[in-house]
């Protein structure tokens, strides 16, 4: 579970990302969460997108990928998402 204050840090870092991911009306399926998860490992903090065909929320979909892969919701607003996960091989952030 994350502090505010890493929340906070983890937040600012997300800033100058990009959305390498976008959810649309295919939904959250298993390969997705792969992709997410693989990224994860790879990067440690991931922003993703909802579009609006998707029938999902940002919040609902962040929390959905977030139960499937283990991950921490680092935030979520309007149509986009932020998501945090350690990186077991190549840990980079430092909280």
């Amino acid at each position: 579970m994350l502090t505010s204050k890493q929340r906070a840090y983890l937040r600012s870092l997300a800033n100058k990302l990009d959305c390498i991911f976008q959810i649309g009306k295919g939904g959250i399926g298993e390969e997705l969460c792969l992709q997410i998860g693989n990224a994860l490992e790879a990067r440690e903090l991931i922003k993703a997108r909802v579009l609006d065909n998707s029938g999902y929320t940002a919040t609902e979909a962040a929390e959905a990928i977030a139960e499937e892969i283990g991950c921490e919701v680092v935030s979520c607003v309007g149509s986009k998402f932020v998501l945090y996960k350690e990186s077991k091989k190549k840990k980079r952030i430092e909280l």
